[in-house]
């Protein structure tokens, strides 16, 4: 198992705290093999860097969808290797996305702990552009509507160059996209499971659904290859004319 590790600068107090989870836990994935070892640095102290960051925070996004441990373990082997956090970080969005809409208020000094960085309102725009955010709240403090599912991926994307309004049509790009696949997918099912038993439907759905995102993630970034390629006028990766 490798994952990038960039700026190994966390200790593990550090990394639960940031992760929301307890130092325990931690060091209970890496026993698993769940999580990898940290850097060693200077007075033999461990550091974990971003891609153990996202690692975790996937982790526990599959725990929340009610995946056992053995389960967890074949999910993660099935990853390519070589990972870094913003890959990581987009599987645990398109996990996420299987479940119920986690969205809560916290006050501004809660939701740059948890992003781990000042938020400029240009930042608490283009998040609100993503969906990340919702409006403040009618009471007027200074609080949020926050997705969980999606506040660190939002928060990686704001490095990148693009405008509130490109991300928004973006993010209803990709809506309909996913909603019109999830049509598509949800008929088949309902053709394997006619009789409509609520047991039998959330069975079909427990076996399908880690491989429907590996399936569904693995297309999308190979047909984004393909388009960037074809944009720059690079050759096909597989050499066809």
């Amino acid at each position: 198992m490798t994952i990038e590790t960039e700026d190994p600068a966390l200790t593990v107090d550090e990394l639960a705290a940031r992760a929301g989870v307890t130092v325990r836990t931690v060091r209970f994935y890496g026993t698993r093999g769940l999580l990898p070892p940290p850097v060693i640095g200077p007075r033999r102290v461990g550091h974990y860097g971003a891609g153990h960051l996202a690692r975790l925070a996937l982790i526990e996004e599959l725990r929340r969808q009610g995946l056992t441990l053995a389960a967890i373990e074949r999910y993660l082997d099935r990853l390519p290797p070589g990972l870094d956090a913003h890959d990581l970080a987009v599987h645990r969005a398109v996990v996420a996305s299987w479940a119920p809409d986690a969205v809560e208020t916290v006050p501004r000094a809660e939701l740059q702990r948890r992003t781990g960085r000042a938020l400029s309102e240009e930042d608490v725009d283009r998040l609100a552009a993503m969906g990340v955010l919702g409006a403040d709240e009618p009471d007027g403090e200074d609080a949020y509507r926050v997705d969980a599912g999606l506040l660190r991926l939002g928060v990686r994307l704001l490095d990148v160059p693009l405008s509130p309004e490109a991300i928004l049509a973006a993010r209803t790009v990709l809506l309909d996209h996913a909603r019109s696949a999830a049509h598509e997918l949800s008929r088949l099912l309902r053709e394997e499971v006619p009789q409509r038993d609520a047991q039998a439907v959330r069975s079909l759905s427990a076996h399908m659904q880690p491989l429907v995102v590996q399936a569904l993630l693995t297309a999308f970034q190979r047909s984004l290859t393909q388009e960037l390629r074809e944009w720059l006028g690079e050759p096909p990766a597989d050499g066809s004319p």
